[in-house]
């Protein structure tokens, strides 16, 4: 592995980690509105709000296929795990099981999408991949947590948008892998 796949991967590594902590800080914190004891909220399309940190976990989907793609299926595991208890320890605790079980559901999800795809075309590797992976967890988590789906048009929107807005840099990516000659692990 070079080193410049390794270091790369890394970044994605620590970017993906960091993107937990981010959606939950979010929630919290940011928002056009606030809804007291509740979420900070954000238009996703006309009419329609979701919680802040949806754009993280949509951001997340992603990031973790490009550590697939920098260190291999093994950090892809390891990653998913250990966001899984990161998610779980930074959840309200009414939300721990809810939180914990979207992410690796969701995450598994995506890997499994992502995996027969991504040699073939990188892009829409991530987009497929990231699709299945922000349904799976809004459905998870609504359904888990809530076990009502009313909001999840606005999970599902916030999410996707994090998910096109990365293409254009997956797509360079790409391009920049095969001028480097950099297969993926």
């Amino acid at each position: 592995m070079t080193d410049t796949r390794r270091l790369e991967g890394f970044v994605a590594l620590v970017a993906f980690g960091l993107t937990i902590p981010a959606a939950n800080w979010l929630i919290g914190h940011a928002g056009t509105v606030c809804v007291p004891q509740g979420p900070c909220l954000i238009p996703v399309a006309p009419g329609v709000m979701a919680p802040s940190g949806v754009l993280m976990i949509g951001l997340a989907l992603v990031l973790r296929d490009m550590v697939q793609r920098r260190l291999g299926l093994g950090y892809a595991w390891m990653a998913i795990l250990a966001g899984t208890v990161i998610s779980a320890t930074l959840a309200p605790s009414a939300l721990v099981l809810a939180s914990a079980a979207a992410f690796l559901i969701s995450e598994t999800a995506d890997l499994a999408v992502y995996t027969p795809l991504q040699r073939r075309n990188l892009v829409l590797a991530v987009l497929a991949s990231g699709v299945v992976g922000l349904v799976v967890d809004s459905l998870a988590f609504l359904w888990i947590a809530f076990g009502d789906l009313s909001f999840l048009p606005g999970q599902v929107l916030g999410k996707l948008w994090m998910v096109l807005l990365s293409l254009p840099l997956v797509a360079w990516v790409r391009r920049a892998d095969e001028r480097r000659g950099i297969l993926p692990a």
